[in-house]
């Protein structure tokens, strides 16, 4: 009988979390634009989702998916609310851009 395929190690997982978190960092402070701004939000948020769940699985507890799921909850509300946010600063300024809006201004 063959053997099973080993399983991809934890350290794999933790590495792809850091890589998405650095870019969705990367992309928050160099975009000027507020969709890549607020995407690069979300990828943050899933990079957290994903250590949740590599050491939920690790450790063999549920905390970890519990925190993923109240996560998502949020990130789902923020999408919500920001994606709002955003069209309404979009049909007012007809612009995305981050250096050209101030909310002092009319």
């Amino acid at each position: 009988m063959p053997a099973l395929p080993s399983s991809v190690p934890i350290s794999w997982y933790l590495a792809l979390s850091l890589i998405l978190f650095v870019l969705g960092i990367a992309g928050f402070l160099f975009r000027r634009n507020i969709i890549t701004v607020f995407m690069s939000i979300e990828l943050m948020l899933n990079a957290v989702n994903l250590s949740f769940i590599t050491f939920s699985y690790k450790l063999k507890q549920v905390d970890g998916h519990i925190f993923s799921f109240f996560v998502m909850v949020v990130a789902a509300a923020e999408a919500a609310v920001g994606l709002a946010i955003i069209l309404t600063v979009f049909k007012n300024r007809q612009t995305l851009e981050i250096d050209e809006l101030s909310s002092l201004k009319n």
